[in-house]
């Protein structure tokens, strides 16, 4: 179904608006994917915070001009499905490395953070980031580590001294 300019414009302005508050793109090429695969990956990026959308190219490079997505303008060739991460930057890469699991059709072929190009093999390397809880879960433990090992060697000199002197007073007791 082809679109009208106001249409057009409305597509444009849509995404161009979530490409400014992205923090990563991944491009996949979807020829052949079904529909049931589709919406099962629609479903998925709704509860993962991603924008995922299929977009003529041309309107796609529209988009993302004027953002730290533009470097992807000359890459955009091909049937594309676009996801945006917009609560945290892997969430795009999970969701395009879970989906291509199940469908060989499905592959990535533009990845995008910080206003870099990245190669499609870094599609592995976004989704191995770590969610929000396990960043956050993660700086918990950096941060209390120092405490406890203060607390290890405060029990360790502790018993070290306590030993010491119970020798002695076990030693008074015996005699």
């Amino acid at each position: 179904m082809a679109l009208n300019l106001s249409q057009k414009q409305d597509v444009v302005a849509e995404v161009a608006e979530i490409a400014a508050k992205a923090h990563s793109l991944v491009a996949a090429e979807y020829a052949g994917t079904t529909v049931s695969q589709m919406t099962a990956m629609r479903k998925k990026a709704r509860e993962t915070g991603v924008y995922l959308k299929v977009v003529k190219n041309t309107l796609a490079s529209r988009a993302v001009a004027g953002t730290e997505f533009e470097v992807v303008k000359d890459a955009l060739t091909g049937p594309l499905l676009y996801a945006f991460s917009l609560e945290e930057p892997g969430a795009a890469g999970r969701l395009i490395k879970e989906a291509a699991k199940g469908n060989d059709k499905l592959k990535a072929k533009i990845v995008s953070v910080e206003g870099k190009l990245l190669p499609a093999a870094h599609v592995e390397v976004l989704a191995s980031l770590p969610t929000r809880e396990q960043a956050l879960s993660m700086l918990a433990r950096v941060l209390a580590e120092p405490a406890s090992m203060f607390a290890r060697v405060v029990k360790a000199v502790a018993d070290k001294q306590g030993g010491g002197e119970a020798a002695p007073a076990e030693a008074a007791a015996e005699a």
